[in-house]
């Protein structure tokens, strides 16, 4: 069974759903859910959304410089600018469309501070920006006619045909379905899972950025990975707990395993250095101290402030056994986010003509190679929209007819091996972490190619054990072969 739409989006975070809110509403649109609508990574966003919106004291010029430091002059230049230069309408919409943002007593919208960042442009609700962004969001595009979620389904593969592209489909009940498309966006978030521990939700295992590449278009700079320096320190679970950067923006302190602070040894910007700065930081002053032990400490600053202004984060933390207003709280580095992907141009297109990609999977360039705290949920809005534009300037020059890929998801065929994510997990964590081991990405790399040429020639059942472990070892084999070059 086959069903065609002019527009399909694989993911439902904030790219996706922005992209599908700013599509024409004349088109047939199928946004593909991979599990519950309410788990993506730009739910679990804390900070806030940088751009520079009714701002006396700020200027893109400032915002754009800061994105340009922080990503080590690596941008693109030209997207960095698109990305500045439009945050104000993409704001202004999303609080057209009911997110709202906290205020100051006078009415005006709150600002916060976070490590790279000159000027207080942070737009935020309390610590759970990326929540009302999406919830919101997704309330929007709920009441749109022309636009089919399909929650809790697997793309297990994707074929490029001569009238756009075709969508291998599969729900909780193991049935099979293909859906066929002129357009297709991939939104599918980021890697996370390809390490042992992460910042992502589940669906982040790169999903997108492997279909890509295994249709051929190009990817870049998928070495280019960020480590969050303010990790929770509870190596009991894949998922440790982000701690904001705007923590450290409102004055919290990094300390060592003696309680003492040390930034001033490695940066002069202190606690509010770039990311990528502060996790180095943190693993040489490890190795200085032979200690993984680490802490982030606000608690001299008032409690009633605290617990409103960082709400979910206290929350989590008591449940976690630490009183953020009390005392310091255990910390290390960890895997956070992706500066690379798919390679796109200024209309999120890929290499591959009618196929794009928004946010965390795509690779506009506008991240350098750290991303500035709070300029994601700003690529993920600015770049789909550019995307669902130039998808409505080609709708009248689509095919008017689908072609039907074919698809065997080998039914009879065995499960995949057991422990193939767990062993890339550990080589990923043992090569490219913080500071990188080459030695480990040479061994690593070597066995990571043979686990993925088993897995593609082993006629292995197409389920979703098989589809998750093929897009992790597909991203580890891209990452550690940009290593070896």
């Amino acid at each position: 069974m086959s069903e065609n739409y002019d527009v399909i989006i694989a993911g439902c975070g904030a790219a996706g759903l922005y992209a599908a809110i700013n599509l024409p509403s004349s088109l047939n649109v199928l946004i593909i859910c991979k599990r519950e609508l309410s788990l993506c990574n730009s739910s679990l966003a804390q900070g806030g959304i940088a751009g520079v919106y009714n701002s006396p004291d700020d200027n893109i010029q400032y915002h754009q410089n800061d994105t340009l430091i922080a990503g080590s002059f690596k941008n693109n230049v030209d997207a960095v600018h698109t990305l500045v230069s439009e945050a104000a309408q993409d704001i202004e919409r999303i609080i057209e469309l009911g997110v709202e943002f906290d205020k100051n007593p006078d009415g005006t919208y709150h600002r916060t501070l976070e490590g790279g960042h000159s000027h207080h442009r942070i737009f935020h609700h309390a610590d759970a920006t990326g929540k009302e962004i999406t919830s919101t969001l997704l309330e929007n595009v709920q009441k749109l006619p022309n636009v089919k979620i399909m929650e809790n389904t697997m793309m297990c593969s994707v074929k490029k045909t001569s009238t756009g592209y075709s969508a291998l489909l599969k729900d909780l009940d193991n049935n099979y379905t293909t859906a066929n498309c002129h357009f297709m966006i991939m939104a599918t978030g980021g890697i996370g899972r390809v390490y042992q521990f992460t910042t992502n939700s589940a669906i982040a295992t790169g999903d997108g950025i492997t279909f890509a590449f295994e249709m051929g278009a190009k990817i870049k700079n998928l070495s280019y990975v960020q480590f969050h320096p303010t990790a929770f320190n509870n190596r009991a679970t894949r998922e440790c707990f982000l701690i904001s950067e705007a923590v450290r923006g409102e004055g919290a302190y990094l300390l060592n395993c003696h309680k003492e602070r040390f930034m001033h040894n490695y940066d002069e910007r202190l606690e509010l250095a770039p990311r990528d700065v502060v996790s180095h930081a943190i693993i040489l002053e490890s190795r200085k101290q032979n200690s993984t032990d680490f802490y982030l400490d606000i608690s001299y600053k008032d409690s009633e402030f605290l617990k409103k202004r960082f709400p979910m984060i206290y929350k989590n933390l008591l449940e976690q056994g630490f009183d953020l207003t009390k005392e310091p709280v255990p910390i290390f580095p960890c895997q956070h986010y992706l500066m690379g992907g798919i390679d796109v141009d200024r209309n999120a297109e890929s290499s591959l003509k009618n196929l794009f990609a928004c946010g965390e999977c795509s690779h506009t360039g506008v991240h350098g190679s750290n991303r500035l705290a709070s300029n994601s949920l700003l690529e993920a809005l600015v770049f789909s929209r550019h995307a669902a534009n130039c998808i409505a300037s080609r709708i009248d020059s689509a095919p008017k007819d689908f072609e039907d890929a074919q698809f065997d998801p080998h039914l009879n065929a065995p499960h995949i091996p057991k422990g193939v994510r767990t062993e890339t997990r550990k080589i990923m964590q043992e090569s490219h972490f913080v500071i990188p081991d080459k030695k480990a990405a040479a061994e690593g790399f070597k066995r990571v190619k043979e686990i993925r040429e088993d897995l593609l020639n082993g006629g292995y059942l197409v389920d979703a054990d098989y589809v998750l472990a093929k897009s992790i070892v597909t991203v580890a084999y891209i990452i550690l072969s940009e290593v070896m070059e």
